[in-house]
Order: structure tokens, then sequence, then C-alpha cells
């Protein structure tokens, strides 16, 4: 029970993500609202939301982050390079890079390391690199973790959403990789606040969730409940 854990409050935590394929412009306000409302990390908006996302956010506490190479990684480097830019010049101060994944697979750590570094250094801002993990050995996450902390990035990502999600098994693993020197975002299939708080209480330092509300009204009745 949720009850058994430390009284987090986990709204600093909450990346509150918009990636629904057919999110719309009300629905995007909608999200920065309640990221400002609440308290959220930020809010997490496909591209073409960004600058609405910043305009809407301008001054507030919510960071206004966005996907790059999303959902699949396989874009060319290029492309995603151009489009780390074009978000960070319409407002995007965190970007969520998808790796290529077939890279990962044939085990080419420099190609990895060359897009990574390279959209770090333009971008100039915080990369959180998306491992996509549920489709990676343990040995594959321990080496893509490396070699993308190496290339700058400032957090390491567990899913895109796309492929399952955050477990405590590899929050836990990724902590033991990152050994603090980066934040860990674990994202994906967060729907109850005991996952919430147990992927927290496993390293996580973010959390990527479309239903950081509803985590909240959850605290909220369980306090009811107990008080």
């Amino acid at each position: 029970m949720a009850s058994d854990y430390p009284d987090i409050d986990i709204a600093p935590y909450i990346d509150h993500a918009l990636l629904m394929p057919t999110a719309t412009i009300e629905q995007a306000k909608h999200w920065c609202e309640e990221a400002d409302r609440y308290g959220f990390a930020s809010v997490c908006v496909y591209p073409t939301h960004v600058r609405l996302a910043a305009e809407l956010l301008h001054g507030k506490k919510p960071k206004v982050c966005t996907v790059i190479g999303f959902p699949s990684g396989a874009h060319s480097s290029s492309v995603k390079l151009y489009e780390a830019q074009e978000a960070v010049e319409n407002g995007a101060t965190e970007l969520d890079l998808v790796i290529n994944l077939g890279w990962v697979k044939s085990g080419d750590t420099e190609a990895v390391h060359r897009e990574v570094a390279e959209i770090c250094e333009e971008s100039g801002q915080p990369v959180k690199v998306i491992l996509e993990t549920t489709l990676l050995t343990d040995t594959e996450k321990r080496w893509v973790a490396e070699v993308s902390m190496d290339a700058g990035a400032a957090f390491l990502k567990t899913s895109t959403g796309w492929h399952g999600g955050a477990t405590i098994a590899d929050i836990r693993l990724l902590k033991e990789v990152a050994r603090d020197r980066v934040g860990i975002k674990a994202s994906g299939g967060i729907r109850t606040l005991e996952q919430a708080l147990e992927l927290i209480m496993a390293g996580a330092t973010r959390l990527g969730t479309s239903r950081g509300v509803d985590l909240l009204r959850q605290r909220d009745r369980l306090d009811k409940e107990e008080s």
C-alpha cells in the first residue's frame, strides 16, 4: 500500500506527457495549465506544440520538454539534429532523444556516441536519452547508458512507452550504472501511486506519465482515508 511508503511529493518528479498521435492544440493547452497548476517538473509535448507550450509557460516553473526521433529512433542523425535545434528555437528547454536501436543491436558504440554528443552540444539543452530498455539486454543497457553519459546526456530514460514501460529492475540497473552522475527518468505504464513511489525509491528522479493528475488524486484519496 502507498501508506507504507514515505510521504513523497511526487509532483516535482513528473514530466506531464501528452504524446498521443491524436493530441490536439486544446489538449496541449490543458496539459500546460495542469503542469503549472500542480507544479510538475515539465510538460512533454510533440515538437508541433512546443512554441505554444513555451508561450503558455513563459516565466512559470514547469519546463518545456519535447521528443526527438520519436518513437522509433530510426531517423537519420541530421534529421534528429534539425528537429532538436528547431525545438530549442521554438522554446524547448529539455529534449527526450530516442537513440538508434539498430545501432545498439549492431554494437555500434561510435555511431551512438556521435549522435548523442552532437545533439547535446548543438542544442545546448539537457538531453534525456531514451534507451527503450524493454528491447535491450542488460549488457546493452549498461553500455548504452555509459556511452550516453560520456556523450553528455543529462538523464537516462527507460522508455517511449510504445514497447512497454519502466520496471523497478531497470531503474535499479540504471542507478547502479549512473552512480548519481545523471538523472534517471522512468517512463511508460506508470498508472498508480504505488508504482510511482516504488520507482522513485528505486532511483528515478523523473517520472514520464500522462496520468500525473490522477496520481496526485490517488494520494489525496489515500490521505483522506488515513485521516
